[in-house]
């Protein structure tokens, strides 16, 4: 079965990763253009183009996903199947071009979390399960028929870099058991065992994160801000413009003595290396920062370099 394998950042590469060591005849590798990074600007591989090319596979950036050229580059692989792994979202003529189609991993417990970040809006809505979907793809985006999923829990303190890992892991497992399925299938000429989408009220969406979407409202209870920090930890980064730095980890209470900050001068108070903010319903003791420029960085040692 020839296989082409669209994706760019680390989390594509498990899938990738655990194909080529199982031994499946990846035909070519599908990733974003190169792009500048860091102060010098220098152009940067995508991790799964490293990958790719470390294992000798073609890959291909398109500017464009319906450029012809592109197109007709990609139908000269004569691909059986293609996986789709945190990449673009695909045009019909790309991704209706194998003869056994292509699937997608997702992020979330479809349909809940359709969109570019699933596993951060699922730590930020303080959900206690997530998982993988492998599904087939079709016109509207994470809304194809589903083929498997997997579920794992989500500690109360774990933040989104945590879940990430955990679901990277995962995926290797995923794309197997969703490539040996179809393959059996295909084997013995019988249909695809897959399941519609569940019609559900109140979806949750998982569009994608920018830097106002970050900014914290303090107006929110404790816990509502807590687990909007650790569903934007490590990265991306929680913050607060009158702060002027990242939120990167938080622990809450709920006590009567919030009254006393709330009736303070400064809506900041420090007690013994702490750095106390009021909420909505209590107040939450940030523990590790970053203010513009400066690494990452404890509450203490902040304090410590600003007295």
């Amino acid at each position: 079965m020839r296989i082409i394998y669209l994706g760019t950042p680390d989390f594509a590469v498990a899938g990738l990763q655990a194909l080529i060591e199982n031994h499946y005849n990846v035909v070519a590798v599908v990733t974003m253009p190169d792009k500048p990074a860091g102060r010098g600007h220098q152009m940067q591989f995508s991790p799964v183009k490293q990958y790719a090319l470390s294992q000798g596979l073609p890959v291909l950036q398109p500017e464009k996903l319906k450029d012809e050229a592109f197109v007709e580059e990609l139908r000269s692989y004569k691909a059986d199947l293609q996986i789709v792994t945190a990449f673009r979202m695909l045009p019909e003529v790309v991704w209706a071009m194998p003869r056994l189609g292509t699937f997608n991993v997702h992020g979330s417990l479809l349909p809940q979390y359709r969109g570019a970040a699933p596993i951060n809006w699922a730590v930020i809505n303080g959900d206690k399960e997530t998982g993988l979907t492998t599904f087939m793809l079709k016109h509207e985006i994470d809304t194809g028929n589903m083929i498997l999923q997997e579920r794992i829990a989500i500690g109360d303190d774990e933040d989104a870099g945590s879940v990430h890992d955990r679901l990277m892991e995962l995926s290797r497992e995923m794309v197997l058991k969703t490539v040996r399925l179809i393959e059996e299938c295909d084997r013995e000429n019988k249909p695809l065992p897959t399941v519609p989408q569940p019609e559900l009220p109140n979806l949750r969406p998982a569009p994608k994160i920018f830097k106002e979407t970050c900014e914290i409202d303090f107006s929110k209870t404790a816990l509502e801000i807590k687990n909007f920090v650790r569903g934007l930890s490590p990265y991306s980064g929680a913050w607060t413009p009158n702060l002027r730095f990242k939120i990167q980890g938080s622990e809450f209470q709920i006590e009567e003595t919030v009254k006393v900050f709330k009736t303070a001068v400064s809506p900041v108070a420090e007690q013994k290396g702490h750095i106390i903010v009021p909420c909505g319903d209590g107040f939450v003791d940030i523990l590790e920062l970053q203010t513009a420029g400066k690494k990452r960085m404890d509450a203490r040692s902040f304090l410590n370099g600003i007295r």
